[in-house]
């Protein structure tokens, strides 16, 4: 039987993989309220959520991730549920994989808890690693094929969830979100890319990549220059663009053909695994995906930068 973690190396060995867009975004589409606990619906809403799943599976998303982002019992504190951490994500992980299908690859979504390690902040390394690990338990258990750490600004953080990933066995992919500045690009934690590609693999990163804050056009930048400082594979989730606040709702710039028209050079540049962030849909991966069948038909769909 062909294990998880080969079948993820597999898949990317064969060819770009397109994953999904937004989750929040779909969530609020469907309905979620504000300040509502959005990993809440899992035990609530769950045929919404798996709903999700199933729109990107249809759209041509080879990777899905499981609406677990502030699943670890850290930030589920924050709504008075932290000790319903196990069961909010097994079902996460479960409403994923019925939505996707068994051929559609499930990520387990691990995000930041929103708060500072000591000395900076009142989270102790150990809290934070021990919530990271029962989530990432907890998502394995679910049926994930792999565990993706997202979104991070802090290095140590990420250092933690990765290390709790890990553990379970399954492949751990891990992203970092950076800005540009005068110096480069870091994260709003001073991270920057060098120590990103030198320090999560250690940690046991399978893969290394950038999602949110940021357009389409200047992830291709960061792309780039990611792969100059390693071999891993790379993973890029994009904003639809920096949005805007019209009468009260955000509007991202960036159409589904605009983020399609760069995939080449996201894949020239060196990515591995494309998908969307906020302000994204299963429309944009649809686009991702006719344009990648246009880039293959012409060899340009599994060139890889060395």
């Amino acid at each position: 039987m062909t294990t998880p973690s080969s079948r993820l190396a597999t898949k990317i060995e064969q060819g770009v993989l397109i994953g999904d867009g937004a989750m929040g975004t779909m969530l609020f589409e469907a309905g979620l309220p504000l300040g509502h606990c959005p990993e809440l619906w899992n035990l609530e809403q769950a045929e919404a959520v798996e709903s999700i799943s199933r729109s990107y599976a249809s759209a041509g998303s080879l990777m899905v991730q499981t609406n677990t982002f502030g699943g670890s019992s850290v930030k589920l504190d924050v709504f008075g549920l932290g000790d319903r951490s196990v069961e909010i994500n097994l079902s996460g992980a479960r409403a994923a994989r019925r939505g996707a299908g068994q051929e559609t690859l499930v990520l387990g979504s691990i995000g930041p808890t929103g708060k500072l390690l000591e000395p900076l902040g009142d989270l102790s390394p150990d809290r934070a690693i021990q919530s990271f690990r029962e989530q990432a338990e907890a998502l394995a258990e679910g049926g994930v094929d792999a565990l993706l750490v997202e979104t991070m600004t802090d290095l140590g953080e990420a250092l933690l969830a990765v290390r709790a990933a890990s553990s379970t066995g399954l492949p751990v992919l891990a992203t970092m979100t950076f800005e540009r500045t005068p110096r480069g690009f870091f994260t709003i934690m001073g991270v920057s890319l060098a120590q990103m590609a030198k320090e999560l693999p250690l940690a046991g990163a399978f893969a290394l990549g950038s999602n949110c804050g940021i357009g389409t056009e200047t992830m291709v930048e960061i792309v780039a220059e990611l792969r100059g400082l390693t071999e891993v594979p790379i993973l890029v989730q994009p904003n639809a663009g920096l949005p805007t606040v019209t009468g009260g709702t955000l509007i991202y710039p960036e159409t589904p053909e605009d983020m399609a028209a760069q995939l080449g050079s996201l894949i020239g540049a060196g990515a591995d695994m494309i998908g969307g962030c906020c302000g994204t849909a299963p429309r944009h991966i649809s686009q991702f995906v006719q344009a990648l069948r246009q880039l293959e038909a012409t060899g340009a769909g599994t060139k890889r930068c060395s």
